[in-house]
């Protein structure tokens, strides 16, 4: 029931819009030629600005209208010529290294256009298997280094331990051999 209202609706909306396109008569049968249509219309209007001497005015002004509706227009009237002419002095070191940079650029045109920078491409999935290789050692060379660093931190544990069993082991072997000394000196 629900399909049946859409295509209701559906078919309602086509009607108003053939309305809308071809007219309350309905001429269905006549073929729409918009083109042609707007260019008569066109051609009418123009006809018709070009009688009246007011319009023809205007269509004058217009461009003179637009010309000063540009935002550049205002910088073009603030700014005399002496001015402009003083900033682009005052521009002239920055102007005279960015010419330098673009004949650098100029005269590097031939090795951009070379052979190997137009490989470019059918190397970038090498570049890229050759940086996942870099990652994964990267990766690899963290997992050895913290290894190594655990390896001496139980290293250097190790060596304290057996530094303070030498002490100890020294203490102890002192304390016995004084008595030896003592009664050996008597």
């Amino acid at each position: 029931m629900d399909g049946v209202n859409q295509v209701d609706s559906l078919d309602a909306r086509l009607q108003v819009l053939e309305q809308r396109v071809y007219g309350e008569k309905g001429n269905r049968n006549k073929s729409a030629k918009c083109a042609e249509t707007l260019a008569k219309i066109n051609a009418t209007l123009a006809n018709t600005a070009n009688k009246r001497e007011r319009v023809k005015i205007l269509h004058k002004k217009i461009e003179d209208l637009l010309r000063y509706l540009d935002p550049q227009f205002t910088d073009y009237i603030a700014v005399p010529d002496a001015m402009k002419l003083e900033l682009v002095l005052a521009e002239e070191e920055f102007l005279r290294s960015q010419a330098g940079l673009l004949e650098q650029v100029h005269n590097l045109q031939p090795l951009l256009d070379s052979n190997h920078i137009k490989a470019v491409p059918e190397l970038a999935t090498k570049l890229q298997r050759l940086s996942q290789i870099h990652i994964n050692q990267e990766d690899q060379n963290e997992e050895l280094s913290a290894e190594v660093r655990k390896l001496f931190e139980e290293y250097n544990k190790l060596m304290f331990l057996l530094s303070k069993q030498f002490a100890q082991w020294d203490e102890t072997i002192r304390r016995l051999e004084g008595p030896k000394q003592e009664q050996k000196a008597e």
